[in-house]
C-alpha cells in the first residue's frame, strides 16, 4: 500500500537509472515495454514514491515533487529515443526480409499459354506484308451480295444450301459496313473481303485476307464449324499464272521450310477462272515424303471484277486461299482438330518457346 512506501530521494533516483540503463540495453520492442512496466508502471518504484510524496511533511513536498518530475522526465526522454531507435531497426530488417533482387533469375510459373493458331496468323501476315502487300479485314456477318453474288456463284449454287451456310434471320437486314441486302449469312470464306477490297480500294490491288469463316460442319478429327483461312487477291495489269505460282511457291517455304514447294491440278472454282487445286510437297509427311492437298486458287474470275467495277480486258488477277488450322495441323503433325478447340493448356503450352 502506498502508506506503508516511504519516500527515499536516493532509492527512486537509483532505480530510475537503473531503468534507464535497461531502457538503452533492450534490444527489441518487447523488451523495451517490459522495462517500462517495470520502471515506470502502476506498480513501479516511480508511481509508489509520487504516492509517497502526500505524506511526507510540506516542507519536504516541494523538492521531492520536482525531484520526480525531473526523474519522470529523464526517464522518458530515454524511453522515446530508444522507441524511435528500435522502431528504425525493425522497419529495416522487415524491408531487408522483403527485397527482392530483379538481377537474379527466377522460374516462370505462367498461368496460361498462347494458343499457337493466331502466332501463325500473325506469321502469315509477316509474309503478305514483307512482300510489300496490304491485310484487309472484312465483317463476319455479310450480305449474300458479298459472300455470294460478287463472286459468280449462281443462285443455284449448292454452297447457298441451308447444309453449307448460316443464314440469319430477317429480311433486309444490314450489315456492320451498313449495306443493306435481302438475306444475311455468317462469311462462308473471306473471299467476300476481297470483294469489298476492290470496291473501296480500287486497282491495283494486292491484299492477303485472314480472318475467321462459318460452314455447316460437324466438328470430327479434320473439320469444325468455325474455322480461319487466309486468302489473298491481287490485280494489276499483265498478272499469270505464273506469277500465282511463284507467290504459293514463296508462302510454302515460309511456312514449311526450304525444301516445301507446290503444283496445281485443274479444278473448278465459281469465283476463278482457270482455277486448280493446290498440293503441298510435304517432306515431313508421314510414310515418307509426297503431296498433300492445301487449298484452292486460279486467276480471277473477268466475272468478279467486273462486279467490281474493274475492266477485266485491262486488268487480271489472281487469288488464292489456305486453311489455317489445315496449315497448323500440316506444320506441327497435330491428327486431331479437337486438341485445336477443346482449350487445353497443356495443348498450347507446348509452342511455348523459352519459358
Amino acid at each position: 500500500m502506498a502508506d506503508e512506501f516511504a519516500f527515499d530521494a536516493d532509492s527512486v533516483s537509483s532505480a530510475v537509472q537503473e531503468g534507464i540503463e535497461k531502457v538503452q540495453a533492450a534490444t527489441n520492442l518487447d523488451e523495451l515495454k517490459a522495462v517500462r512496466g517495470q520502471y515506470a508502471g502502476g506498480d513501479s518504484v516511480l508511481a509508489k514514491s509520487s504516492k509517497a510524496i502526500g505524506s511526507l511533511p510540506t516542507d519536504q513536498k516541494k523538492e521531492s515533487g520536482k525531484l520526480m518530475g525531473k526523474l519522470r522526465a529523464d526517464f522518458g526522454r530515454a524511453y522515446d529515443a530508444k522507441e524511435v531507435e528500435l522502431k528504425a531497426q525493425e522497419e529495416a530488417r522487415q524491408l531487408a526480409a522483403e527485397t527482392v533482387d530483379m538481377t537474379q533469375p527466377v522460374r516462370r510459373h505462367p498461368l496460361g499459354a498462347r494458343h499457337p493458331l493466331p502466332k501463325l496468323l500473325e506469321d502469315v501476315q509477316d509474309f503478305f506484308v514483307s512482300m510489300g502487300w496490304q491485310i484487309a479485314e472484312g465483317p463476319e456477318v455479310e450480305t449474300e451480295w458479298h459472300d455470294f453474288d460478287a463472286l459468280n456463284f449462281g443462285p443455284d449454287h449448292p454452297a447457298r444450301q441451308m447444309q453449307d451456310t448460316f443464314y440469319i434471320k430477317g429480311n433486309q437486314a444490314k450489315d456492320s459496313a451498313g449495306f443493306v441486302g435481302s438475306n444475311m449469312v455468317m462469311r462462308t470464306h473471306t473471299s467476300p473481303v476481297q470483294a469489298r477490297a476492290m470496291l473501296d480500294r480500287g486497282v491495283p490491288l494486292y491484299i492477303a485476307c485472314p480472318g475467321r469463316v462459318y460452314r455447316t460442319d460437324e466438328l470430327d478429327a479434320t473439320h469444325t464449324p468455325v474455322f480461319h483461312q487466309c486468302e489473298a487477291l491481287a490485280v494489276d495489269k499483265n498478272l499469270t499464272m505464273a506469277d500465282l505460282k511463284g507467290v504459293l511457291d514463296k508462302l510454302a517455304v515460309a511456312m514449311f521450310g526450304p525444301e516445301a514447294k507446290t503444283r496445281l491440278r485443274p479444278s473448278y472454282f465459281p469465283f476463278t477462272e482457270p482455277s486448280a487445286e493446290m498440293d503441298l510437297w510435304f517432306p515431313d509427311k508421314k510414310g515418307g515424303p509426297g503431296w498433300i492437298e492445301w487449298g484452292g486458287c486460279g486467276m480471277v474470275n473477268p466475272k468478279v471484277l467486273q462486279s467490281a467495277g474493274i475492266d477485266s480486258t485491262v486488268y487480271s488477277g489472281f487469288a488464292f486461299g489456305v486453311g489455317m488450322e489445315r496449315t497448323l495441323l500440316l506444320r506441327h503433325d497435330i491428327n486431331d482438330m479437337h486438341d485445336l478447340v477443346e482449350g487445353d493448356q497443356r495443348f498450347s503450352q507446348q509452342f511455348v518457346m523459352g519459358e
